[in-house]
Parts: C-alpha cells; sequence; structure tokens
C-alpha cells in the first residue's frame, strides 16, 4: 500500500550559517519562541504542534483552560499559570481536576499559551505567576540574564529507545538505520538552537558518531514527515501524535534522541520569576506540593491523562490512545540536566555551562 502524502506548508530555502552548530544567531529568538516547546504536541488540529506558533483552539494567545476546582473562592489564593495547551501539561490540568491545588489553598487558573513569547515575559511581568518551559529555552534565559527558576517538574523522556514520545523518523527505504548514521545528514527541528537539535547532536555523540557533523533547518512539527517524504531533509524529528501519525504514513523511526541523550532527561518544568520564589515562599511551596502529587498521580493514571489531554486539546480520540505519553516524575534529574547543559555549551546554543543551583529546585540531587 502507497503511504499516504504529507503536503508541507511552504518552506524557506535551507540556510547553512543557520545549522552550524557553533551558530549563535538564533538564540533569542529560541528564548522567546522556544519555551514549552519540543514538547509532546497533542493539538493537531490546533496547529499548535508545541512549536509556539498560532493560537490555541476558542480563544486568544493567553485563554482560560477550564479551571473549575475552588474557582471564586474568597479562601483561596488565585494562581494563573501559563501552559501550551499539549499533552506536557496534562499533570497540571489533572491536578485542578482532582482537587490538589485546592487542597494546598490555590486556586489555579490554567492559561493556554502560544509558547514563550507569551510565558517567559508573561512570568517576568508578573502576568503569570508560573508558566511551562523546556529546560534548554530555561538555560537560555538564564544565560541571557533572566531570573527564572524551575519549582516542578514537568515532562521527562520514557528513557526506552524504541518507545519513546519524540523521534526522528525517515524514509522506509532509506540507509539510515542508527542515531550514529545521522552523522553528516540534515535533519529538521522545530525550533534551532534548542532541545530538539542540542539533544540530537548529544545522541549522536553519544552513539559514537560526531553531533557537530550535522546541519539542521527548521520545520513546524506538522510538516516534518512531508519533508522527509519528498526529500527536502534525510530525516525529522517529529514528537507525538506526528510521531504515530509518521509510523502510519509508513516513515520508520531511526533515533529516539531524548531517550538516547539520556535515560531521565526532563523536557520540561514550572519556572518563576526569583523575586515570586523569594517574597511569597508559602504560595510557591504549595504550588510545587501540589504539583508534584499531580505528576506523581498522572504517572500512575495513564488512561486518566489522556481523558484529561481529550478535554483541553481537539486530538483525534482514536490517535490519543496510541500515542506514547512522556513520563511524568515529581524531580528533576541533576544528571540529565548536566550532560545537556554541557552540550548546549559544546554545541553553541549558550555561552557557559548553566547554574543548576540557581535553575533548579533547591534540593535537586
Amino acid at each position: 500500500m502507497t503511504p499516504p502524502s504529507l503536503t508541507p506548508s511552504p518552506t524557506p530555502p535551507l540556510n547553512r550559517d543557520l545549522r552550524r552548530p557553533h551558530a549563535r544567531r538564533g538564540r533569542l529568538r529560541s528564548l522567546v519562541s522556544g519555551v514549552g516547546i519540543l514538547t509532546v504536541g497533542l493539538t493537531v488540529t490546533l496547529g499548535l504542534a508545541a512549536c509556539g506558533s498560532g493560537a490555541p483552539s476558542g480563544g486568544d494567545e493567553a485563554t482560560s483552560a477550564g479551571t473549575e476546582a475552588g474557582s471564586g473562592s474568597e479562601d483561596l489564593t488565585p494562581i494563573r499559570v501559563g501552559a501550551i495547551p499539549i499533552g506536557d501539561v496534562a499533570p497540571i490540568h489533572v491536578g485542578v481536576k482532582e482537587g490538589f491545588f485546592e487542597e494546598e489553598g490555590l486556586d489555579v487558573e490554567v492559561v493556554n499559551t502560544s509558547g514563550g513569547a507569551i510565558a517567559v515575559p508573561g512570568v517576568v511581568a508578573g502576568d503569570y505567576d508560573f508558566a511551562f518551559g523546556n529546560t534548554v529555552s530555561l538555560m537560555v534565559a538564564r544565560d541571557q540574564g533572566l531570573p527564572l527558576q524551575y519549582v516542578a517538574n514537568g515532562t521527562t523522556t520514557t528513557g526506552e529507545e524504541g518507545k519513546d514520545f519524540a523521534a526522528v523518523i525517515a524514509l522506509e527505504d532509506s540507509e539510515l538505520e542508527t542515531t550514529a548514521d545521522l552523522q553528516g545528514q540534515t535533519a529538521s527541528s522545530n525550533n534551532l538552537m534548542n532541545i530538539g537539535d542540542t539533544s540530537i547532536r548529544l545522541a549522536v555523540d553519544n552513539a559514537g558518531g560526531d553531533g557537530a557533523d550535522m546541519d539542521f533547518i527548521e520545520l513546524a512539527f506538522g510538516d516534518a514527515a512531508a519533508a522527509v517524504q519528498n526529500g527536502q531533509v534525510e530525516a525529522a524529528l517529529v514528537l507525538e501524535p506526528y510521531l504515530t501519525q509518521s509510523l502510519d504514513a509508513g516513515l520508520k523511526a531511526v533515533s529516539w534522541p531524548y531517550a538516547e541523550a539520556h535515560p531521565d532527561l526532563d523536557i520540561g518544568g514550572y519556572f518563576t520569576t526569583e523575586e515570586v520564589i523569594e517574597q511569597r515562599p508559602e504560595d510557591v511551596e504549595a504550588f510545587t506540593r501540589a504539583m508534584r502529587k499531580s505528576m506523581e498521580y498522572s504517572q500512575e493514571n495513564p488512561d486518566l491523562v489522556r481523558e484529561v489531554i481529550g478535554e483541553y486539546t481537539e486530538t483525534d480520540p482514536e490517535i490519543l490512545e496510541r500515542i506514547t505519553l512522556p513520563r511524568f516524575k515529581a524531580d528533576f534529574s541533576r544528571e540529565a540536566m548536566t550532560a545537556l547543559g554541557e552540550a548546549a555549551v559544546k554545541y553553541g546554543v549558550i555561552d557557559e555551562a548553566p547554574d543548576l543551583d540557581a535553575l533548579l529546585p533547591e534540593g535537586t540531587e
């Protein structure tokens, strides 16, 4: 059977200068458009593709996302959390649904954002008390002098090659078979100089290859499979649900970069400013406790996670049942973050190794 063709959006010509590993261009762009992206994108019809572009369905770029628990109660502290409506943030919705935040005295409003262009300045300006962002984007933020810090983990690779929510895909008859084969190839990622290309380069290094000997172009996840099919790139990074759809279309997975970069690689989490942490410790501690409980409960109840994702996204229920969910664990891995930070420095994403004591929650081991 001939695999269905996936038609890409128009894509600009390749710019090799932007794809070299030590190119400094695009770092600030990665910061403002990349926070909370390159995470499992479960909003196909929304067109977000976890790319930080476009607005969520049913509203503007910042739209209240159903928070019934404790709403309007004078006894609860109102908290606004910016989060892209994708699978990574399911635990916070689970926590609201199950009343975990209300138990901590918080009335949490999850506000749909379209990416870091809203989330980072929103937190800095105080429009949001917390927001979800990916780990490399927060490293870039710190590198650029923004006083942001994680207070709770959000999403982690499953650590299983062959069963993760992110993979590099290629044509079924491609000579690319393993991660090491990506050396010397051109691949796509949805943002340059961010967690996608950095983790792929690190995975190639770990496989015995040279991650520096790769080129990258920027393509939205929704366009990546078609770009592989028409020969624009040899390989492409895709996340769920695009991974499942790509495999259905006859493409193959040749690498699982998040899992191969480090089996405990944390992809994103919830952050705020150092000022909020210093001036509102009780609110931060309450949010963190509720978030940890939400993470643990979500990991133990995958069926509920899928149900909740279906409530705040427009994902095909049949696809939703088959996608691979990320791992939800309460604690960050300092070891994995160290490896990612070293790779980010090596490949020119940031200037200096991140200060993990300043970036991660206190006590992270």
